[in-house]
């Protein structure tokens, strides 16, 4: 048995369809259900036995301690988050909530519990963080290793620095065995449409425009969230506990080289009624107040100890993106609409 936090969310809905799909063991999945949680994401595993369910906070140590005592889990995967830089900037309280105290209590809880483990040598406690905490690269910098320093620069990146380095406290200070990934931008299936690569296809369908911050030249590496999955998957199964590990696609793209992209492939695979391309809908917008230039992450560690590497290149990665978008037309909508939101509240009344 393992628990997953935030199981409902884009990266946790993907990795509890990809665990289940690869193997027999239960998960707990323990969501909050705001906004970006949605539980049409797993839909497909309504029915399944090994998938319980459970709706609530990180933050509420007595459901969490419960939670512990009942299903004993082997590990914790803590992909609960508040994640949208915009939304930090304009309402950073939740982020201190949810990234920080939250984090915190989880952390307190699960200390309890694997201090009463007859083995606690075989307990990991896996958290998801993001490249975000390094700062912001110049052109010729060297890429994000898992040495670099932490320089945050937006409330979201300031919230799950402080996260990081919780949990790397809680790993020098009791001894609980620890491993943290930090990842570089996702991008796939399941995605809330607020983020550039979702929001752009959503737009784009819908006769929007495609709104591009400032010059359109911010670099980010971008990683297909199956991928990602996969990763996740190889550190808890032999990571070392204290140890952190960059998870990055190698794909370094400017913002506006990505919407071209996308552009490029909704024209291949659903042109525009009136013949135009889509990449005619792209509008610059006033950027985002410290909007970091570049991120990028060196792989390498996960790569020489770990043996993983990303299985889909860009190119890939965007096309299975478009497709899934267009086959699941329904999703979106309900996403999109708020409407799938009716749903949870009455069952969650």
């Amino acid at each position: 048995m393992i628990l997953v936090t935030g199981g409902a969310g884009f990266i946790g809905s993907n990795f509890v369809l990809e665990w289940l799909a690869q193997s027999d063991e239960p998960v707990v999945n323990l969501d909050a259900l705001t906004y970006a949680g949605n539980l049409d994401n797993l839909r497909s595993i309504a029915d399944d036995r090994r998938h319980i369910f459970v709706h609530g906070n990180i933050g509420d140590a007595t459901l969490v301690a419960d939670l512990l005592s009942r299903h004993k889990p082997r590990a914790i995967i803590n992909l609960a988050a508040e994640s949208h830089v915009d939304r930090s900037i304009h309402g950073p309280e939740d982020f201190i909530q949810t990234n920080i105290l939250g984090s915190f209590r989880l952390l307190e809880a699960v200390r309890a519990y694997w201090s009463g483990l007859p083995d606690k040598s075989d307990f990991r406690f896996l958290h998801v963080s993001t490249d975000e905490v390094f700062g912001t690269l110049g052109p010729d910098d060297p890429a994000f290793s898992e040495d670099t320093s932490y320089q945050p620069n937006s409330p979201y990146s300031a919230s799950k620095a402080a996260s990081d380095h919780l949990v790397r406290a809680y790993f020098h200070t009791y001894g609980l065995p620890v491993l943290t990934t930090n990842c570089s931008n996702n991008y796939g299936p399941l995605h809330f449409p607020e983020k550039l690569i979702p929001l752009v296809i959503h737009n784009a369908l819908n006769g929007r425009p495609l709104p591009i911050y400032g010059d359109g030249q911010q670099i980010r590496d971008w990683l297909y969230v199956k991928d990602h999955c996969s990763a996740i998957r190889r550190v808890l199964q032999a990571g070392k506990p204290g140890e952190t590990y960059n998870i990055g696609g190698w794909n370094e793209r400017a913002n506006l080289d990505v919407v071209n992209m996308l552009c490029s492939v909704l024209d291949e695979l659903q042109p525009r009624v009136d013949g135009k391309r889509y990449s005619d809908q792209i509008a610059f917008v006033t950027d985002r107040p410290g909007h970091d230039r570049r991120y990028a992450i060196d792989a390498r560690k996960i790569e020489a100890e770990l043996g993983w590497r990303p299985a889909e290149t860009f190119e890939s990665g965007i096309r299975k993106t478009v497709r899934w978008y267009l086959d699941n037309a329904d999703w979106v909508e309900n996403v999109a609409s708020g409407s799938y939101r009716d749903w949870i509240e009455k069952q969650y009344a």
